[in-house]
């Protein structure tokens, strides 16, 4: 076991991904779907969830790496990896302190980032950004501020992002995608999102 006591965050979705083993309930939710058409070849889920994405990557034939604190989500994927004989190959980190390896084509990182101080998202992100192969995408999703809905935080240990600095963090990548959408939430709380899909320059081999 990767992790010996849980953060609030891994518990809250553990519990929820629990549920959702249970009930069979896989479907992509807005931004993964969002981010399907831009997924190609290698792939780095990264805080992959129940690894829906993944699964619907390795199905259009990309060779995914999923990776996530959760143990529920990591067997998951395991499980509908093995079942469907796809190319997925799922972990469990410790990502507050886990660094990308190797480059990808493509690094999906939905909702990952806000669940940690305002140094370790942003490290968490060049990280991301470094290991992004030439020509490759990088999506990456995050809560920013005007959210109210924080009771899956960790009081000490999150990050709300302001409202243009995901993008303004892709400076010198193509941006494909930068949008903001806002949900209800629980209690009437708000959920405030900013989404990037960006595409790293080629290798001018000229």
């Amino acid at each position: 076991m990767w992790v010996m006591h849980m953060p609030k965050p891994i518990a809250f979705f553990d519990t929820q991904f629990q549920r959702q083993v249970r009930e069979s309930d896989f479907a992509l939710n807005p931004f993964e779907q969002l981010a399907l058409d831009y997924i190609a070849g290698t792939v780095l889920d990264y805080g992959c969830g129940l690894g829906n994405l993944s699964i619907a990557a390795a199905r259009r034939g990309c060779r995914v790496v999923a990776i996530d604190a959760s143990p529920t989500a990591v067997e998951r994927i395991r499980a509908a990896a093995a079942h469907e004989k796809l190319a997925v190959e799922a972990s469990g980190a410790d990502l507050s302190t886990h660094s990308i390896e190797r480059s990808y084509d493509t690094i999906v990182a939905i909702g990952l980032l806000i669940f940690f101080r305002r140094e370790r998202a942003l490290a968490l992100l060049a990280d991301i950004q470094a290991n992004v192969a030439a020509g490759g995408c990088a999506i990456v999703n995050v809560l920013i501020e005007g959210t109210t809905y924080l009771g899956m935080f960790d009081p000490d240990n999150y990050y709300l992002f302001g409202r243009d600095e995901l993008e303004q963090c892709f400076a010198g990548w193509k941006i494909l995608v930068s949008r903001h959408d806002s949900f209800p939430a629980p209690g009437d709380t708000r959920k405030e999102f900013a989404t990037v899909i960006a595409r790293r320059a080629a290798i001018n081999r000229e």
